[in-house]
């Protein structure tokens, strides 16, 4: 069994995105918590963009998560989370783009980051502005998801893809926070229980922050 090592913090959405690929793949790895806002040596060396997730694997170093996710994808094709068709890849890469770019700016950083990445790196204390603004923001996001979910069965289509690992990934994370009002939206709702009861869940679903304590139905699958 092809055995990968993956330079990983624990409640990154982008870690958890390739955590998630490599467990749906069934590749074992070992996973090494980095202090990447340290920047070490040894780290810059294998990124020098100084940031995780960092894979070791087929006698690579990787970098970038939706590099990393489409390598994987690639490289083990079953079971498959691109579609075949180019317009289909499109609307994943796209819902990718959503989630790692514009729900992570307006939500995650403001949320996530301010209330644990800042204390867990000694950066002080959260900004109440940031959280509010992305207490408001992260409305509008399951609004969008509800949306989608209302004509597919999945974010991108009528199968599962990187995309919804993408979204289940930020969530997740930020469920771990209590940030998540489950109740906003039932579909989405229900498509999270779906995703969330996936063995690919079963690590992510069991880290442990210190100073962080997760809600009760964080590992409920059947919240």
């Amino acid at each position: 069994m092809t055995t990968a090592r993956l330079f990983h913090v624990p409640l990154s959405p982008f870690c958890r995105k390739v955590r998630l690929v490599l467990a749906e793949k069934r590749i074992e790895v070992e996973l090494v918590e980095e202090r990447y806002w340290e920047a070490s040596p040894d780290f810059l060396r294998r990124n020098p963009a100084a940031k995780v997730p960092v894979l070791k694997l087929d006698g690579r170093t990787m970098a970038e998560s939706a590099a990393i996710c489409e390598y994987l994808d690639e490289t083990r094709p079953d079971p498959a989370l691109m579609p075949r068709e180019a317009a289909q890849r499109l609307e994943v890469r796209r819902l990718i783009g959503w989630f790692d770019d514009k729900f992570h700016n307006e939500v995650t950083s403001k949320l996530l980051y301010e209330r644990v990445n800042k204390k867990v790196s000694g950066q002080g204390y959260p900004d109440s502005g940031n959280v509010k603004a992305g207490s408001r923001a992260i409305k509008y996001h399951l609004d969008y998801m509800h949306w989608l979910l209302d004509h597919r069965r999945w974010l991108a289509g009528d199968v599962m893809t990187l995309a919804d690992f993408a979204a289940a990934a930020h969530l997740s994370s930020l469920d771990y926070i209590s940030d998540v009002d489950w109740n906003r939206s039932a579909v989405v709702k229900d498509w999270y229980a779906k995703i969330k009861s996936r063995p690919a869940f079963r690590s992510i679903l069991a880290d442990q922050v210190p100073g962080f304590r997760p809600p009760p139905h964080y590992t409920d699958l059947d919240f």
